[in-house]
């Protein structure tokens, strides 16, 4: 209710010509409701992704949707998503293939970090795994399951060390704290700023996420992921061998884990494909749709 306030406010302050939101996240979502209501054009950026199941990922499948039908113009980062769009009714011409920002990012900050930065996340004799978990369809039982797998990874492989940085929802911190605090070979740190999160993710053997970004960044970096969900609305990773979906089965996690640490031939399989997300000129694709939308003197 705040973010509407807010962002209407700012939007009644002058005219504009567009208003941009990325993501699925619900401020997002609230960005363009606001647009709407002042009947001002809506483009999202990293539209068209989709698990058909409104409660995963939650809430965020619905926020993208919403938004998905109030924009007029749709950047989705893959042919796939595009497609999704499609299959909804949207007009094909306010439809641009433009690969994803975040994809941009990464590459921009990795090309920035510093030696001292990568040293960080090094331990001499130990392989990195990553881990980032915190999706609120996994509360309760499910996260429990995923602590258990992580807990019995490390225990079972002493050439590795885990890196956890913990979201702040106390119904993440609560389970972490009780499965995994005090093991010396599992670090746990408040969440990272974005230059650390990449400098851990290009400094590990092996990420186990259930972020939607990191699904897409990893491919850039050469790092395999393994998806703590049952379901993705990034299938392209899955169908380009990037990432594996492996849900929240300890047994199954780990499988598919020590597939991957010890079998090199394995590893290459995931860790060599190409990103299907995009080459890291997201926004400038974008720039040049708008200048095409608004004519290039408003841009």
């Amino acid at each position: 209710a705040r973010a509407m306030q807010k962002i209407s406010a700012v939007l009644a302050e002058q005219p504009f010509d567009l208003v941009l939101v990325q993501g699925d996240t619900s401020t997002a979502m609230v960005g363009a409701l606001a647009a709407f209501y002042q009947q001002i054009p809506v483009g999202h950026v990293e539209a068209g992704l989709r698990t058909d199941d409104l409660f995963h990922p939650y809430p965020e499948e619905a926020n993208r949707r919403v938004i998905g039908a109030i924009a007029q113009h749709h950047f989705p980062p893959t042919r796939r998503a595009a497609d999704a769009l499609l299959r909804e009714g949207h007009d094909q011409s306010k439809i641009t293939v433009t690969g994803n920002t975040v994809i941009d990012a990464l590459l921009w900050v990795q090309e920035r970090l510093s030696a001292d930065q990568k040293q960080n996340f090094r331990r001499t004799g130990k392989r990195l795994v990553l881990v980032t978990a915190h999706r609120r369809e996994s509360f309760g039982k499910p996260f429990e399951d995923i602590c258990a797998a992580l807990l019995e990874l490390i225990e079972r492989n002493p050439d590795l060390w885990m890196l956890y940085p913990v979201h702040l929802n106390p119904n993440v911190r609560k389970v972490v704290s009780v499965k995994l605090a005090g093991h010396e070979r599992i670090e746990l740190c408040d969440p990272l700023p974005y230059d650390q999160l990449v400098a851990a993710m290009g400094e590990s053997s092996l990420i186990l996420t259930d972020s939607g970004g990191i699904q897409e960044e990893a491919p850039s970096l050469g790092k395999p992921v393994l998806v703590l969900r049952e379901k993705t609305e990034r299938p392209e990773a899955v169908d380009a061998g990037t990432s594996i979906l492996v849900g929240r089965d300890p047994a199954v996690i780990v499988r598919q884990a020590e597939k991957l640490l010890h079998n090199p031939e394995a590893y290459q399989s995931v860790a060599g494909r190409k990103n299907p997300f995009g080459d890291g000129h997201a926004a400038q694709h974008i720039v040049e749709a708008i200048s095409r939308i608004l004519g290039s003197d408003k841009v």
